[in-house]
């Protein structure tokens, strides 16, 4: 993964050196609390419900077990003990104290961490897929180029204050995992037909109150080119994007009001200044960069293990989570690992400093010390061999990881919401640990198959419950929290935003509601047919009328 230089280095110990400044002026009353507030975002620090959250970035989400230690070791020196993993592939603190904070950010520079461009109306942190580097369906690996725009993003002096927050996503396999149509700026990298690389963009998606799936603003674009194609979009949504509504402030409104075809032709006009300037990317730039991403040193392996397949057969609890939790890799004799994050009964991605820790050591000793973050909230181990991976198993499940519900209904993706986020209109935790409690069933989970639950507590779409199969979202009704449900949202190369099924539920409701919902699926699918595509069939008039059905009769 990516080692800083001495430059990054330097950046980053300087901030810590400003941050621990502008820290002190405002607890010895030389600053003001709005002179604070933009100084202690542009670091990452929200002032939530009940204290301070501080947003560590994770960039396209690597983490080597050095960082990933020292992770667990600040939270249980400077927090209670646990953080949570976000969608954007980003750690959360949720109880540091403000005074903490500077040493909490001196402590990350150690092991080339941050928290720059987490929070405020910049460049936020560039995700992609979690899978990177390894996916058998990779075309191109597109982490030289996400890291080559991080460097560009950070401290752009132009777009330090858009209108709002700005989010990109790129990718560079046959199927999207990193949802890019649902991104400010989507890069999808593929070979054209003289096999030179290339990128699909893909610009004015999002969720959030307005939720947008982006448009194509150019088919084909020649790699060299992606930050000053990147750089002429966001000059034209800084120069028109609104700053007088912040509801109305995304690019994907300013995209929507003037068309694509209009905002292309301001983006191309904008571009003809800044096409083969200094910021286009040269071969040797790549190269630089690229080496800090090459090959581990994979063994020649079979990519079979007589040791593996005994252990299939004898033990139903391993067989269960390698169908789950065991992913292909590109390399003969390995395979992907995601540890679930998302047990019974605990708060979709959040992970204990011994969890962390435990991680690290799995990391070090199966993984060559590195895995990821993903914006589904669990970890990965990439670069597991197949002999190793009941080891693993045995471990992770000591460590409550190995819960195997990857991709099941339980597997959900969930933001804090209202017992932490000050701008939540609802919970969305307890609902979380409702709807696992009503599913405690691992051999029903696996009848019911693949199916996205995505909750959010706010308007603001953390938890991208637009894009879930069945997505949640916490409403206010005179000051009492309910819940409007969702279904046909997907993510992916053919990805949807759901359809509001009908009025909103009490907290009480919800686990029933689910339940009906899966009854409908049950009852109404294909041998072949996951939730999604039941739903897409039948559209959402038969789960509506079955979720509704004792409220039609009793009126």
């Amino acid at each position: 993964m990516y080692k800083y230089d001495e430059i990054d280095q330097q950046i980053v110990d300087e901030r810590v050196t400003q941050y621990r400044d502008q820290v002190r002026r405002y607890l010895a009353g030389e600053l003001t609390e709005d002179e604070f507030r933009p100084l202690r975002l542009q670091n990452g620090l929200y002032i939530q419900r009940h204290a301070p959250m501080l947003r560590i970035a994770v960039p396209y989400g690597m983490l080597s077990s050095r960082q990933l230690r020292k992770l667990g070791d600040i939270a249980k020196k400077y927090d209670k003990g646990y953080g949570h993993f976000s969608t954007r592939q980003n750690l959360q603190l949720n109880w540091p104290k403000l005074e903490d904070t500077p040493d909490i950010l001196a402590e990350l520079a150690t092991v080339e961490m941050h928290a720059i461009q987490t929070s405020g109306n910049c460049i936020r942190n560039i995700t992609t897929d979690q899978f990177v580097g390894i996916a058998p369906d990779e075309v191109i690996d597109p982490r030289a180029m996400a890291e080559i725009m991080r460097q560009w993003s950070t401290f752009h002096p132009e777009f330090a204050l858009l209108p709002r927050k700005f989010k990109i996503a790129v990718s560079g396999t046959k199927q999207d995992r990193a949802i890019v149509q649902a991104h400010d700026i989507g890069l999808e990298f593929y070979r054209d037909n003289n096999n030179k690389v290339a990128i699909k963009v893909w610009v004015g998606g999002g969720l959030g109150r307005t939720p947008i799936l982006g448009s194509v603003i150019r088919e084909h674009l020649d790699w060299q080119h992606a930050l000053t194609y990147c750089e002429a979009i966001i000059r034209v949504y800084n120069l028109h994007g609104r700053r007088d509504n912040m509801f109305k402030a995304r690019i994907k409104i300013l995209v929507k009001a003037l068309g694509i075809n209009e905002f292309r032709n301001q983006v191309e006009a904008e571009w003809t200044h800044l096409k083969d300037g200094s910021n286009t990317i040269t071969e040797a730039e790549l190269n630089r960069v690229a080496q800090h991403f090459e090959a581990m040193p994979y063994e020649n392996l079979p990519d079979h293990d007589a040791g593996f397949d005994a252990a299939i057969a004898s033990n139903p609890g391993f067989s269960a989570w390698v169908k789950r939790c065991v992913h292909p890799h590109k390399q003969a004799g390995y395979r992907a690992v995601t540890l679930s994050l998302k047990p019974h009964g605990k708060a979709p991605g959040d992970v204990t400093s011994e969890q962390m820790w435990a991680v690290a050591d799995l990391a070090d000793e199966y993984s060559f010390g590195e895995l990821r973050s993903s914006h589904e909230q669990n970890l990965i181990l990439a670069d597991v061999k197949l002999s190793d991976l009941y080891a693993v198993w045995e471990k992770a499940k000591t460590n409550g990881l190995a819960t195997p519900n990857i991709g099941l209904l339980t597997d959900i993706i969930c933001c804090p919401g209202g017992d932490f986020c000050s701008l939540a209109n609802a919970k969305s935790i307890p609902i979380a640990k409702a709807v696992q409690m009503q599913f405690d069933n691992l051999d029903y989970l696996h009848d019911i198959g693949d199916i996205e639950l995505n909750i959010s507590g706010c308007m603001n779409a953390c938890g991208h419950h637009h894009v879930g199969h069945i997505g949640i979202l916490g409403v206010d009704k005179d000051g009492s929290e309910w819940y409007q449900v969702t279904i046909g949202g997907k993510q992916g190369n053919d990805a949807s935003i759901g359809t509001v099924i009908g009025p909103s539920f009490s907290a009480a409701e919800m686990p029933g509601v689910i339940q009906k919902l899966i009854e409908v699926y049950i009852k109404e699918r294909t041998p072949e047919e996951r939730f999604i595509d039941t739903v897409r069939r039948l559209g959402v008039k038969p789960f509506k009328a079955h979720v509704y059905a004792k409220d039609e009769v009793a009126a």
